[in-house]
């Protein structure tokens, strides 16, 4: 098992009185995670993917969760979000059952988030989970392994069953893209197009780390801009893709609006254009070392709560530099290349900012998604 960056933070929670929840996609490891915390522990396993569990805790009144809680102390819920109601069955616990602590993980935060923010206001610490990083990876199999590893990751990316399925990368993402990605998304959406849904994500991949254009995607699935923007805002809510606006303060002359689209695994990103081809042969390898270490980087910031804002930097005179990060009042621009050693950065952007800048290729990324 790879150790997970968040355990400790979880660990220090137990016993605060409040419930400890994850959320995260499927088979990021959540379960996992939660089960290795407690294993040393007597607690109740509560499985929201077996039908009577979800009937048994669907609105249940205060004595009906006293029979099911019975004389365990510790207690884990898992794949919450397909209760109905499960906010305010876990607002009772919370509230009327103090001596228990409560374990509560989701896949998706579609009806979680919504269901939990109200009920569970100053009950709960929330954490998110996302697939393997690369310092969790590194630390298990150590610098060297990982170092031979390290065009792989970039083609199959972090999912644990994944890098547990050594050779059989292909067959492991298929299922994971057409057995969980996708049913989740469509479960708890409401979309009812999974062929628009499936040519927006192919659109945005092919896109990747590209500015997008809420109009010209819309041409090109055939559907509104409103609807673009929706479906955009449920792939980030189900964890496959995030957003990363524009940085712009002082300038007439940068680009304000824009956004680009990232995935949170190369892996996924891959199996849904259909193309594992070795990096020697690609044409998007800069795409997919950018989406790698923005990733990376994103992961670092929320486990680590270093409360740094990610942007991207672009002018109209195509000036830009692909990541720019805000952090404790300070500016700092990266650029990202695969092999090279030189990079350019705007002396409006530097000298305007007053920002430390740096180069991060293959020599030296490891500083830079480990912080």
């Amino acid at each position: 098992m790879i150790n997970r960056t968040l355990e400790n933070k979880i660990r220090d929670k137990i016993g605060s009185g409040k419930a400890i929840v994850l959320v995260g996609a499927r088979q990021v490891g959540k379960t996992t995670l939660i089960k290795s915390i407690l294993k040393d522990s007597d607690f109740l396993f509560l499985d929201a993917d077996d039908p009577t569990i979800r009937s048994m805790l669907t609105n249940p009144n205060t004595e009906q969760i006293r029979t099911i809680l019975a004389d365990n102390r510790i207690v884990f819920i898992d794949e919450a979000q397909r209760i109905s109601g499960i906010g305010l069955t876990l607002k009772i616990i919370t509230d009327q059952f103090k001596d228990v602590q409560l374990f509560v993980s989701g896949s998706s935060s579609f009806d979680l988030g919504n269901e939990l923010n109200e009920p569970l206001t100053g009950r709960k610490w929330e954490y998110e989970l996302f697939p393997i990083s690369w310092e969790e990876y590194e630390k298990k199999i150590g610098f060297v392994n990982s170092e031979q590893q390290l065009e792989n990751r970039l083609l199959y990316g972090f999912y644990p069953e994944v890098i547990n399925n050594q050779g059989n990368e292909k067959e492991t993402l298929k299922s994971l893209v057409n057995s969980y990605l996708y049913r989740d998304i469509l479960a708890f959406s409401g979309i009812r197009k999974p062929e628009v849904l499936e040519k927006l994500l192919q659109a945005l991949a092919l896109q990747m780390g590209s500015e997008v254009n809420y109009n010209e995607l819309s041409q090109t699935v055939g559907i509104n801009k409103v609807t673009v923007q929706k479906y955009i805002e449920i792939l980030e809510k189900g964890y496959i893709v995030f957003r990363m606006n524009s940085f712009s303060r002082n300038l007439r002359s940068e680009i304000k609006q824009n956004r680009k689209i990232y995935f949170y695994d190369n892996g996924v990103r891959n199996m849904i254009i259909g193309n594992f081809n070795p990096l020697d042969l690609r044409v998007d390898k800069g795409a997919l070392w950018e989406n790698f270490l923005v990733s990376e980087r994103r992961k670092q910031n929320l486990y680590k709560d270093t409360f740094s804002k990610m942007y991207f930097w672009r002018t109209k005179q195509q000036q830009e530099i692909d990541l720019v990060e805000e952090s404790s009042g300070k500016i700092f621009g990266y650029e990202f290349k695969w092999n090279s050693k030189k990079a350019n950065f705007p002396q409006t952007f530097t000298e305007t900012y007053n920002a430390e800048t740096s180069l991060i290729n293959k020599e030296n990324f490891r500083d830079f998604v480990k912080i």
